[in-house]
């Protein structure tokens, strides 16, 4: 059985639709909507919502689109001396779910969230929903205001993990962040075992696979039992952030 996250229902995790929320969400992004119920929707997730359609899924859908764009744009413009690889690994690490969901907590969006009971609020909002609230602000500024205004929102949101990213801080940095996020969300450490070896001594090549209590997660392959575990818990944080992707 999977380890289960601990409980933290609070009053404050009933359904929320104040208009305070809206106008403190404004407020931390820096941007004010000419159609509030476009930032509504941004903020309400299916839990708090009259009706699926009235969640922020469809918004979040759009926003990894133009997210994915607008890093794309940037990224080819401020690295003229970068080949296609490197370009491909800072960006798939500054969209990554864990970057958004970082990101959000850096804007306090978890103070503006509409959710419903049996979701946490607050400080304890799980990082899969703060991913996807900052995917779903922003397609929420891009129909309210245009390229231009996502753009500027984007790239002073998420200009500090560009930065990191470009450095490698980001890329070696996985199983830190598999730490934090299983003791945040179960209470527990990640273990690694080593699942297989391959190669002759000299230059044997490892799998390893990130474990969190009973549950496995995708195995990784790397150069040296350390590459290998960073490797594998960059999968298991795919796995547990909802991305299906594995090395």
């Amino acid at each position: 059985m999977s380890p289960q996250p601990r409980s933290t229902t609070s009053p404050a995790s009933a359904v929320r639709e104040r208009g305070d929320q809206l106008d403190l969400c404004q407020q931390q992004i820096g941007y004010t909507f000419q159609d509030r119920e476009l930032l509504r929707s941004a903020l309400t997730h299916a839990s708090g919502a009259r009706h699926r359609l009235d969640s922020n899924e469809r918004l979040e859908f759009l926003g990894d689109a133009i997210l994915g764009a607008v890093i794309c744009e940037s990224l080819f413009h401020r690295f003229p001396e970068c080949l296609e690889g490197e370009l491909t690994r800072i960006k798939s690490e500054v969209v990554s779910r864990q970057t958004c969901a970082r990101v959000s907590e850096s804007l306090r969006l978890q103070d503006c969230l509409i959710v419903g009971k049996g979701v946490t609020s607050g400080d304890e909002v799980p990082l899969s929903l703060m991913a996807n609230v900052y995917e779903s602000l922003v397609a929420a500024i891009y129909l309210d205001g245009g390229l231009g205004a996502v753009r500027t929102f984007i790239e002073s949101s998420i200009d500090p993990e560009i930065e990191r990213a470009a450095s490698g801080a980001l890329e070696t940095n996985f199983k830190a962040q598999l730490q934090q996020l299983a003791q945040r969300e179960y209470g527990i450490t990640p273990h690694y075992p080593v699942v297989d070896e391959q190669g002759p001594d000299h230059e044997k090549c490892f799998s390893v696979m990130a474990r969190i209590g009973k549950r496995q997660f995708h195995p990784a392959w790397g150069r040296s039992k350390k590459e290998a575990e960073q490797r594998a818990a960059s999968n298991a944080l795919d796995e547990m952030m909802g991305n299906t992707a594995a090395q």
